[in-house]
């Protein structure tokens, strides 16, 4: 995805008419208010997949906290793992 192809994801998402501060809470109760905004965002899943391409470790993207991205990163490592092996296993 080129720069003009973000810009132009990130200009469509709800977050492009609140402060940016709001997606960048210090506690849970400010990360509940980003998730709300983020909950009918028509961009939220470009914007999830571009703060996980990029570990983005801080802030509110795409509806997950940075908690809940590395899990995200986690589960997908190993799913990506068994995958692997799973082939290492077939004969061939």
């Amino acid at each position: 995805m080129n720069e003009y192809q973000i810009a132009k994801w990130m200009q469509r998402g709800n977050c492009a008419h609140e402060p940016p501060s709001r997606f960048f809470p210090s506690d849970g109760v400010g990360v509940e208010v980003a998730r709300r905004i983020c909950a009918t965002c028509p961009v939220k899943e470009p914007c999830l997949e571009y703060a996980l391409e990029h570990r983005i470790e801080h802030g509110v993207w795409g509806g997950c906290s940075e908690r809940e991205r590395r899990r995200i990163l986690r589960r997908r490592r190993l799913a990506a793992l068994e995958a692997q092996e799973e082939l290492a296993r077939q004969p061939g």
